[in-house]
């Protein structure tokens, strides 16, 4: 169609990863692709968050994939994935997949041009990506932040040389004053970028499609489904497992709680850190710990509606960093949240002001464990209910995605105009 736009998205996580900003990034490349735009991704081989290439794909070469009836065309790179990432091996990681990637970035320049290219960050340097093929081909450029990788490699000691941070801090600054537009998910994440830059920080939030993700009622079966009985009370924690979430402490909660057995510990998904957490869970023969794989789209709103309450556990260092992906899709289905974060913070400050989950402070494993028995024992339909108000009057995903391109294809912007429009979801 000739008035249909062209969109190329940048980014290392995409379809069909279940989590974290491949979950996004893909549901995004098919809105755009259903709603007459024709759409380029240049990502890698799914691997998140187990961190092992997944099956049937092969991460070894490159790979060319043509969906949505021609309107998406996907271009995979390969890259070095560590089986167990430390700081090193994600610079390692990321390093290979932006080589690779700009090899598929030069063809392109061979291929008729964007309107707009996307940049999901982290890996920060893919902005430079972005940089050179709108150096050669134009459009806008997004430069979108799901997290502040910089700040947390630094906050959670992930690297500690401060000359590399003076580094690395600059050459951000770069990408960010060189784009047209930066687009972060949190509002407290937006506050912190506006420090660093001169651009206005635009607020484009994860969403849910509400259509997929919705409360079931009275539904008796879905707990005998997965092994457990109707009368237990399951504690579910669903996500990425890794160091930085600190689950290691639910398994003293585990421990102290036996004396309440229909409370289950249920802990879906993997990563690097499943394996440690499994056998400590088997040291100490609890029988009220679980462990479940990801859990595919055609059952994972079942499966969400499963849990009373929903964990949504971070550490002191990384408020405002990021913001929990896992969030939008346990409001949707009315879920319990109960969360870890302290006064101050964006996080907090939503879940207060909507009432719609429970906050306790983070790393306080005694707090912790006394909020999952009194969620477990007292009823929060109030806090369940105004969690899917919230999301239906403000994360819907067509009103987002419509707003922000609204915004970024504006002929108003054009020249380097830096005013913004903020997405209309209040």
């Amino acid at each position: 169609m000739a008035n249909k736009k062209s969109v190329l998205i940048l980014g290392i996580n995409f379809y069909p990863e279940l989590t974290g900003i491949g979950k996004y990034t893909g549901e995004m490349a098919n809105w755009l692709s259903d709603n007459n735009y024709q759409c380029t991704v240049v990502t890698s081989f799914p691997y998140y968050p187990n961190w092992k290439m997944q099956l049937p794909y092969k991460g070894n070469w490159y790979k060319k994939e043509i969906l949505a009836d021609g309107n998406q065309y996907v271009y995979r790179c390969p890259m070095y994935v560590p089986a167990k990432p430390s700081g090193l091996k994600r610079i390692i990681h990321e390093m290979t997949f932006c080589l690779t990637a700009f090899f598929v970035v030069l063809r392109l320049l061979f291929k008729p041009s964007h309107d707009i290219i996307f940049c999901m960050a982290p890996p920060f340097l893919l902005g430079f990506l972005g940089l050179f093929y709108r150096f050669f081909k134009g459009g806008k450029l997004v430069y979108h932040i799901h997290d502040m990788q910089i700040e947390a490699a630094r906050d959670l000691n992930i690297l500690k040389s401060q000359l590399v941070f003076k580094i690395l801090f600059g050459i951000e600054r770069y990408i960010l004053e060189s784009c047209d537009f930066v687009t972060t998910v949190a509002l407290g994440m937006k506050k912190k970028i506006a420090l660093k830059t001169t651009k206005e920080v635009i607020y484009f939030p994860n969403w849910v499609a509400v259509n997929n993700f919705w409360p079931i009622e009275n539904d008796l079966q879905a707990k005998s489904h997965w092994g457990f009985n109707e009368k237990d009370k399951i504690v579910l924690y669903s996500g990425s497992i890794g160091e930085k979430q600190g689950l290691e402490a639910l398994i003293d909660i585990a421990i102290n709680l036996k004396a309440h057995p229909f409370i289950k510990f249920v802990i879906c998904g993997t990563g690097p850190y499943k394996d440690r957490l499994m056998e400590m869970a088997q040291e100490k023969g609890l029988k009220n710990f679980f462990f479940l794989p990801l859990q595919q789209l055609d059952v994972f709103n079942r499966f969400l509606n499963m849990a009373d309450v929903h964990l949504v556990i971070q550490k002191k260092k990384a408020c405002d960093l990021m913001m929990p992906s896992k969030l939008t899709n346990i409001l949707a289905v009315g879920g319990l949240a109960l969360v870890t974060a302290d006064p101050g913070c964006n996080l907090y400050e939503m879940i207060s002001e909507y009432n719609m989950g429970v906050l306790i402070p983070a790393e306080d494993n005694h707090a912790l464990e006394k909020a999952i028995l009194n969620c477990c024992l007292q009823n929060f339909s109030i806090q369940r209910s105004n969690g899917r108000n919230y999301v239906e009057k403000h994360l819907d995903q067509t009103n987002i995605l419509e707003s922000v391109l609204a915004t970024v294809s504006s002929p108003a912007f054009a020249g380097g105009n830096t005013q913004t429009i903020e997405p209309a979801l209040n």
